[in-house]
């Protein structure tokens, strides 16, 4: 499975997109991007990241680090498509982001 760094957080965690999902430091944590525009503490966002344009989770992104996400997603579905391991490996994802979902982790 390819892992992708995005970026380096302030406090020195990495983000790092692994598979089908955003990880902070190993730890799973999102699945998808989320435009800050339409993200409800959008104003907050902006005030403490004025470049933010999307939200992995609980980390804001820059245009440029959303870019890398989204082409490390591509790159991970057209691998998916092409491997029964991969298929397998979204399924474990799928379970851990529902064991995470009911605070099992």
């Amino acid at each position: 499975m390819a892992t992708t760094l995005v970026k380096t957080t302030q406090d020195g965690r990495k983000l790092e997109v692994i598979g089908l999902a955003i990880c902070l430091n190993g730890e799973l944590e999102a699945f998808e991007l989320v435009e800050v525009k339409m993200h409800p503490n959008k104003r907050a966002i902006w005030t403490v990241m004025p470049e933010a344009t999307h939200m992995a989770g609980r980390v804001a992104l820059t245009r440029e680090e959303a870019e890398i996400v989204t082409a490390a997603f591509r790159q991970a579905e057209a691998d998916i498509l092409a491997s029964p391991v991969a298929i397998n490996e979204r399924f474990r994802i799928a379970a851990m982001w529902k064991a995470r979902e009911q605070g099992i982790e």
